[in-house]
């Protein structure tokens, strides 16, 4: 597959019609973007472990949002987004491979760690947590985005916009195109194309140092790309 520019956002696909699946929805990355999808109006279902937590959480967040463990949700779902922490995300999505089969699978984890120096990023033997995610489920088409949105700020009732760009990873042309398109949704957010998949690390990587940015000057930083 030759690699091309990216689409104006013109000419990407509708995608208001699927549903998309939060796995990790009830934590606060999960749950953010959740709320931010149903206020644009796409149908949601939560995912966790436990059904009940899930549909506590759907309950919470309210209009267009439903609650499913998360063999329910990945099965239910038309896009998957994988918002769980990183040490259990290589075997929740092994365990899940076959309802993940032919999904969207959009991978927004973030290897790190935290010293007294503060987050880095991880050494990955897969090379990133999306390359990682393609691995355990093999049959799914894994994108690469989302990494670098404030939980708080998504979660924030009073921010109307989150203006930021989304940069998205992958190897399947259509699917980094609807990646995009459902970004866009996000009243202020923008998706970017910004290469295959193996350059995920660098994306996920990138979170320690807007972590560095937010603790310095107390904020929520995002990202901009200019020219485009």
């Amino acid at each position: 597959m030759t690699e091309n520019t990216s689409p104006s956002p013109h000419d990407l696909p509708d995608v208001s019609h699927f549903t998309v699946g939060v796995l990790g929805g009830t934590g606060e990355q999960g749950r953010g973007l959740a709320r931010r999808l149903a206020m644009a109006g796409q149908r949601v279902i939560i995912g966790s472990r436990s059904a009940e937590r899930a549909a506590q959480s759907a309950t919470e967040l309210g209009f267009n949002v439903t609650g499913a463990d998360n063999a329910g949700c990945a099965r239910d779902a038309d896009i998957v987004i994988v918002a769980v922490p990183y040490d259990g995300h290589q075997a929740l999505l092994t365990e899940l491979a076959s309802e993940l089969a032919g999904k969207i699978v959009i991978d927004c984890v973030n290897p790190l760690g935290f010293d007294k120096q503060g987050a880095f990023g991880l050494a990955v033997e897969a090379g990133s947590a999306a390359q990682e995610a393609a691995i355990a489920a093999p049959e799914a088409r894994v994108v690469g985005a989302f990494h670098h949105v404030s939980a708080v700020l998504l979660l924030d009732v009073s921010v109307d916009e989150i203006n930021t760009d989304i940069l998205v990873v992958g190897d399947d042309r259509e699917a980094t195109d609807i990646t995009q398109a459902l970004a866009n949704r996000i009243s202020g957010m923008r998706g970017i194309y910004a290469g295959r998949l193996r350059n995920a690390h660098q994306v996920e990587a990138m979170t320690a140092n807007l972590i560095s940015v937010n603790r310095r000057y107390k904020a929520h930083a995002g990202l901009r790309v200019t020219d485009v």
